[in-house]
């Protein structure tokens, strides 16, 4: 499989204050990895280094195989779609302009396709046709959040950046929104690099897990390796809640198949719990069904 995002030295220091150390990371292209880790630990830094928006000191960053210090700034951000927590839509253009705004920027003659385009991502992320000409005011926040996802996603980029884009919602909206963005994945293989703060949404969605602590990589890993086999301290308490879901008695382990991007909700998991597998020398936290 081939690499899609490579970084490679990355070096980032705000204010005498290094945020990122010697970072080395390989993404390959399809997979859907998610990136958690304590706060100012450089999650979002590393994201925006992606497009540009963040430059390395030391370091470089390459995005399909191209290094990203000599692309055309502006062109790069227009390939790769970004979505960030709450509404950053543009309060004076409507539902319709506002996922059209990138498509048009691209293929400013072929307005049949961008129209297609803008009626095919309504649709996937679940908005009803008939809020085309409204205004962002007018839209609930969940519908704002699935517009900014439309509008990342219109221009049909093979890569999408989404910094916390769930995090404004209330609960249930947020499960609707991760559903769909499974299902997204699911149809198209793009490859999605996801921050969250929330470690059930990563291991929910990604098909790899990218955990950081003070600018350094503590662990990257499928989410059932994470689980079974964390790297770090850091990695096993961050994820104790997960480990702890279901608990077993007595020397069983009870291992249940963690599949990211295509595990099934909590409470469509207890038919999953599968093999049991006992052992003697097993510890009282080993003792517990992960989902």
């Amino acid at each position: 499989m081939s690499i899609e995002v490579e970084f490679r030295n990355i070096r980032k220091a705000y204010g005498g204050k290094t945020i990122i150390a010697n970072l080395n990371l390989q993404i390959e292209k399809g997979e859907f990895v998610t990136i958690i880790g304590s706060s100012g630990c450089g999650k979002t830094t590393l994201l925006k280094m992606v497009n540009g928006l963040v430059t390395p000191d030391a370091g470089d960053i390459l995005v399909m195989g191209k290094n990203i210090r000599y692309e055309d700034q502006v062109l790069l951000r227009r390939n790769i779609g970004y979505a960030i927590q709450g509404s950053v839509l543009f309060p004076h253009l409507t539902v319709e302009q506002n996922i059209s705004y990138v498509p048009n920027l691209l293929n400013k003659r072929d307005k049949k396709r961008t129209e297609n385009a803008v009626e095919k991502w309504m649709k996937i992320v679940g908005l009803d046709s008939d809020i085309r000409t409204r205004y962002p005011a007018e839209l609930s926040g969940g519908q704002q959040q699935r517009v900014g996802i439309a509008r990342a996603l219109a221009a049909s980029p093979e890569l999408l950046l989404m910094d916390e884009p769930f995090g404004a919602v209330d609960e249930i909206t947020r499960e609707q929104l991760q559903n769909e963005l499974k299902e997204i994945y699911r149809k198209t293989s793009i490859t999605v690099l996801f921050i969250t703060h929330d470690i059930s949404e990563a291991l929910k969605l990604g098909t790899k897990v990218l955990v950081m602590d003070g600018g350094r990589i503590e662990q990257y890993a499928a989410p059932e390796e994470l689980l079974k086999n964390p790297a770090t301290d850091f990695v096993y308490h961050l994820a104790e809640k997960e480990r702890r879901y279901c608990r077993m008695p007595e020397d069983a382990l009870c291992e249940c198949e963690y599949s990211g991007a295509g595990a099934l909700p909590r409470e469509n998991r207890t038919s999953l719990y599968g093999s049991i597998t006992t052992s003697k020398n097993a510890s009282p936290d080993q003792h517990s069904v992960v989902e």
